[in-house]
C-alpha cells in the first residue's frame, strides 16, 4: 500500500489498528480525505463509520493504557469528540459487550475492567478481522495495478 500514493495513509491506520495504538485525529482526516464520497456519509451520531470505527478502536486501545480515566481527558485523548460523546460512545460499547467496563457518571470516570479470557477472544477475532481486511485490500490494490 506505501507504492501507492493515494492509499499510504491507509498503511499507517491498518498498522496501529493492528498494534491496538491510538489512530490520531490527523491520520484520521487524512485516511478520509482518499475515501468516495459515499464512504463519509455521516450517520444520525454525527459521525461518519469511519469516525465510528477508530473512535471505537482508540476506545479499546486506551482501555489497554489506562485502568481508568476522566471523559474530559478521553475526549481530548480521542480528538474527534468532547467528553459527553465519549461517555455515550463508552456506556454502548459497554453494553452491547465489545469493552469491559463502568461508568462513575458522578466523577466523570469510566474504569476498565479487561479480563484476561475475553480480552484473548477479542485480540484473536480483531486479528482476523484485520487479516481479512488486508487480503481483501491486496486484491484490490493488485486489480488497481493491473488496470
Amino acid at each position: 500500500l506505501d507504492a501507492i500514493p493515494e492509499f499510504q495513509s491507509h498503511s499507517a491506520v491498518l498498522t496501529k489498528m493492528y498494534l491496538n495504538r491510538i489512530v490520531q485525529k490527523r491520520e484520521l482526516e487524512q485516511f478520509e480525505s482518499s475515501l468516495a464520497d459515499h464512504q463519509k456519509a455521516i450517520m444520525a451520531d454525527g459521525l461518519t463509520i469511519v469516525e465510528r470505527g477508530v473512535l471505537e478502536h482508540n476506545m479499546v486501545a486506551v482501555s489497554h493504557l489506562y485502568t481508568s480515566i476522566y471523559f474530559t481527558q478521553l475526549g481530548e485523548l480521542l480528538g474527534v469528540v468532547d467528553a459527553m460523546k465519549a461517555e455515550k460512545v463508552a456506556a454502548k460499547m459497554i453494553s452491547d459487550g465489545s469493552m469491559s467496563g463502568s461508568i462513575d457518571e458522578v466523577e466523570g470516570i469510566l474504569r476498565f475492567h479487561p479480563t484476561k479470557a475475553k480480552e484473548e477472544s477479542t485480540l484473536l477475532h480483531w486479528d482476523e478481522t484485520i487479516t481479512s481486511f488486508c487480503m481483501q485490500l491486496n486484491k484490490v490494490t493488485d486489480v488497481v495495478r493491473a488496470s
